[in-house]
């Protein structure tokens, strides 16, 4: 068996990783594009988010990472629901007007939406939306990480995926396009 790795510390990985180097080499790492949204007595908000992981299925549990300079994030603190709703490839549009400089009360009009289990505004359409409570909430530097507990999820199988990859979009088609595609060749 072996030692485990020392943790560096703080003032080492400042010295050892800049900032701009970190940000390089997470560009290579592609994500899904979800809009994170939430509603309720910090008012309805929503933001484009590549940091949305799954923790658990038991209970099902997935992570958000929010900015806390985002402007939605007043919204987020005073809220205790958010649904994550997982971008298809039709929905560039949707994801440039969550993830840009739009006025909050602007975003919603851009795709049709109603409302989630929690009241959280779900984007009709999406590939899926996790609907969800927030459990846990841990500030690491810049960004707060938000524990969501699923109360209620949907999907579809009618588009393509949205993805972010070296700073860019591109979509992903589903297995059953890609197979077809390999069986036409």
């Amino acid at each position: 068996m072996t030692a485990p790795h020392p943790v560096a510390s703080q003032h080492d990985t400042e010295s050892a990783i800049s900032r701009e180097a970190f940000r390089e080499a997470m560009a290579q790492l592609a994500s899904a594009v979800n809009v994170v949204t939430t509603a309720g007595p910090g008012g309805r908000a929503g933001f484009t988010a590549s940091a949305v992981c799954s923790v658990t299925d038991t209970p099902p549990t997935l992570l958000v990472c929010l900015n806390q300079s985002a402007s939605a994030w007043p919204a987020f603190a005073d809220n205790e629901v958010l649904c994550v709703n997982v971008l298809g490839g039709d929905h560039e549009a949707v994801s440039n007007t969550f993830g840009g400089r739009t006025p909050m009360d602007e975003r919603f009009e851009v795709g049709e939406w109603s409302s989630a289990v929690t009241g959280a505004p779900v984007l009709t359409g999406a590939l899926a939306h996790f609907d969800c409570r927030i459990t846990r909430r841990v500030s690491v530097g810049t960004h707060d990480v938000l524990f969501c507990e699923i109360v209620a999820m949907d999907h579809c199988e009618r588009t393509r995926g949205l993805l972010y990859f070296d700073r860019g979009y591109h979509q992903l088609p589903r297995r059953s396009e890609a197979v077809r595609g390999l069986a036409q060749r």
